[in-house]
């Protein structure tokens, strides 16, 4: 049987032959649950959320489609938002220009909404 010699082991590799660790920052969500009473109304409010999706960069990792509610109560959209952390998806949240759109929604529509970070 041939054997090879140890290269080195992970102990004996200088640091710098792994490179600098990153720290991953862990995403931000919006979880929704939205009971639309007024489609044409509902309108109003899409057009508004956009000032404030497109300040925070917020990208729809779930919008509407097919979904069945296994458990609790059902509503006629989900929604599941995706934001570079956990404090920008707050921050959107808590912002005047998102806040103008609640304005608008509570109007027509009566919604469930968590802020969570990711893993």
């Amino acid at each position: 049987m041939r054997t090879y010699p140890a290269v080195g082991t992970f102990h004996e590799r200088p640091r710098e032959f792994y490179g600098e660790r990153k720290q991953m920052t862990k995403k931000g969500y919006w979880v929704a649950m939205v009971d639309i009473a007024d489609q044409e109304g509902y309108k109003d409010y899409i057009a508004l959320n956009k000032a404030a999706f497109d300040k925070y960069g917020a990208t729809f990792v779930v919008r509407a489609g097919k979904s069945q509610v296994m458990e609790g109560l059902p509503a006629n959209r989900l929604a599941v938002i995706e934001f570079k952390d956990y404090e920008t998806a707050l921050a959107c949240y808590n912002s005047p220009e998102y806040q103008t759109a609640i304005k608008a929604r509570e109007k027509h529509a009566k919604a469930h909404l968590a802020v969570v970070e990711g893993v």
